[in-house]
């Protein structure tokens, strides 16, 4: 599971994500590109789950590029516990995405498989997503 080796500050506030994605918003690395379309947050898990299928289903062709890192901790008070007391301990660490953020890129496939490839992946996001050719 990603997560930054060490941070400044342990919790982070909330915030509000807004706007659309000022960088990161062409294909750098590979031929294809799957893009968000949608503000969201993704934590480790969704993108642990998306390497996952993208490398299950292209086996030993191609190159996989994560242009996206969970550099924000989520917070989570116990079950059952009274209001107050504080703010809860870091549970999972989150990617905030904009739409236009190209999140995952690939090359050394065709361009069919690099589709299927991504419209897997798509299902496993809570975002709208869009695939992208170079």
């Amino acid at each position: 599971m990603l997560m930054p080796k060490r941070v400044k500050y342990r919790k982070a506030q909330k915030g509000r994500i807004k706007g659309v994605a000022k960088r990161g918003t062409t294909i750098s690395f590979g031929h294809y590109g799957l893009m968000a379309l949608e503000l969201g947050r993704l934590s480790s898990r969704h993108i642990e789950s998306c390497r996952l299928t993208m490398t299950r289903f292209i086996k030993k062709g191609g190159k996989i590029w994560i242009r996206i890192f969970p550099d924000r901790p989520v917070t989570k008070k116990p079950a059952e516990t009274r209001m107050g007391k504080g703010k809860g301990n870091p549970e999972f660490w989150v990617a905030a995405v904009k739409p236009g953020r190209v999140m995952f890129e690939m090359e050394g496939v065709s361009l069919e498989d690099a589709r299927e490839a991504f419209r897997q992946v798509g299902h496993k996001l809570p975002i709208v997503t869009k695939f992208l050719e170079r």
